[in-house]
C-alpha cells in the first residue's frame, strides 16, 4: 500500500465534503444561528460515540467565544441530566444516522420541556429530524474509512459546520480580542491583554529606586540588593531623573575615572524609557525588545509622575507573555 497515497486519498474525500457542506447552507442554517443568538437560556450539545466527541469540542468552543453552552452526553440525558434543561434553552443532536436509540428516545422528552431542538445529520428523514424544530444537514456520500463504516467524513462536516456556527455567533455578539482575553486568562492571548505593567512591576521595598544626592555605594547596595540590575535616580518628589544600569557602571570603570567619588547625577542615563502603572505589561516587553539596543528593565511611573516601581524582562518571560 502507497501509505501517502492513502492519506491523501482521505483529506481528498474530506475536503470534498467541507465544499459539498458549504454548497449545501440555506435559509435553515440561517435561522438555527437566529434561533441561537436570541436564546434567552442556554445551548446545550449532545450526541453518542463520536458524535458525541464532536459535539463536547462545539460546546468548548462556543462556550470560549461567547455562547453559553455545554455538554449533554446522549445515554445521561435518559438518566437524569436531561433535569439541566429548561424551556428557554436550545438543545444541538448531532447524529449521522439519526436513528440512535438514545437520541431518538431523548429528543420527544426535550420538546415536552418546552426547549428547541436543532439535528445536525446526514438523514433529513431521520427519526431525529422529525423529532426536531430545525434540520441541518451535513450530507455525506461516503465515509472515508475503507469500509465506508468509521465516522471519518460525517464526524468531519459536524465538526466544521460548529465551528462556523460558533463563529458566526461570535461575530454577531461583537466578541472582541479583551473578551476573549477574560475567558482565556491563562493564555497568552489573555495575559497579554489583561496584565498591567502594575500587575509585574517591583514595587514596594522590591523597588530599587534611590535619590540623585545620594552616594556611589548607597547606589551599589540598591542595585545590588533589590537584585535588578538598575536602579531609578529620584528627586525630592520621587520624580525620575534618571537610570543607572550594571551596563553604566561598566562603562564608568571602563573609562578609568574613579566611580566612588562620581556624582549619580554623572552616571546616570538622564533621559530613560519609562513606561505608566496602567500601561499593559505586554508593551513594556515590547519596548525593551524592540530598541536598537534591548533594555531589561524600565522605571514605572503614576500619573503624577512618582516613580512607584520597575519591571524586569525576567519577570515579563517568567509568566508568559
Amino acid at each position: 500500500m502507497d501509505i501517502l497515497e492513502e492519506m491523501r486519498r482521505v483529506i481528498d474525500l474530506e475536503g470534498k465534503t467541507i465544499a459539498e457542506l458549504r454548497n449545501n447552507l440555506g435559509p435553515d442554517f440561517e435561522e438555527a444561528i437566529r434561533l441561537l443568538y436570541t436564546c434567552a437560556g442556554k445551548v446545550i450539545l449532545t450526541g453518542v460515540g463520536k458524535s458525541g466527541i464532536i459535539a463536547q469540542k462545539i460546546a468548548a468552543t462556543m462556550v470560549s467565544t461567547g455562547t453559553p453552552a455545554m455538554f449533554m452526553h446522549g445515554a445521561d440525558g435518559l438518566h437524569g441530566e436531561v433535569g439541566i434543561l429548561k424551556k428557554e434553552d436550545v438543545l444541538i443532536a448531532i447524529g449521522k444516522s439519526g436513528e440512535s436509540e438514545e437520541l431518538v428516545t431523548l429528543l420527544p422528552v426535550v420538546r415536552k420541556i418546552g426547549a428547541k431542538v436543532i439535528s445536525i445529520t446526514t438523514q433529513a428523514q431521520s427519526t431525529m429530524a422529525r423529532n426536531s424544530d430545525l434540520v441541518l444537514v451535513t450530507p455525506v456520500e461516503e465515509e472515508a474509512c475503507p469500509l465506508n463504516m468509521a465516522p471519518t467524513c460525517s464526524t468531519t462536516a459536524a465538526l466544521v459546520l460548529g465551528d462556523a456556527m460558533a463563529m458566526a455567533l461570535m461575530k454577531l455578539r461583537n466578541f472582541q480580542p479583551a473578551d476573549f482575553a477574560l475567558f482565556h486568562p491563562g493564555g497568552q492571548l489573555g495575559k497579554r491583554l489583561l496584565l498591567t505593567v502594575g500587575d509585574m512591576m517591583r514595587a514596594g521595598e522590591a523597588n530599587p529606586m534611590i535619590h540623585v544626592s545620594s552616594d556611589a555605594r548607597t547606589m551599589l547596595y540598591e542595585i545590588t540588593s533589590k537584585r535588578a540590575g538598575a536602579v531609578s535616580v529620584v528627586d525630592d518628589n520621587q520624580h525620575l531623573l534618571g537610570l543607572v544600569t550594571d551596563y553604566d557602571i561598566r562603562r564608568v570603570l571602563e573609562s578609568g575615572q574613579d566611580f566612588f567619588t562620581m556624582a549619580i547625577s554623572d552616571v546616570m542615563n538622564p533621559k530613560p524609557n519609562f513606561v505608566y502603572l496602567e500601561e499593559k505589561a505586554f508593551h513594556a516587553l515590547e519596548l525593551m525588545e524592540k530598541r536598537e539596543k534591548p533594555i531589561s528593565v524600565l522605571p514605572v511611573l503614576d500619573r503624577q509622575e512618582k516613580v512607584v516601581g520597575m519591571v524586569h524582562l525576567h519577570d515579563l518571560v517568567a509568566r508568559g507573555l
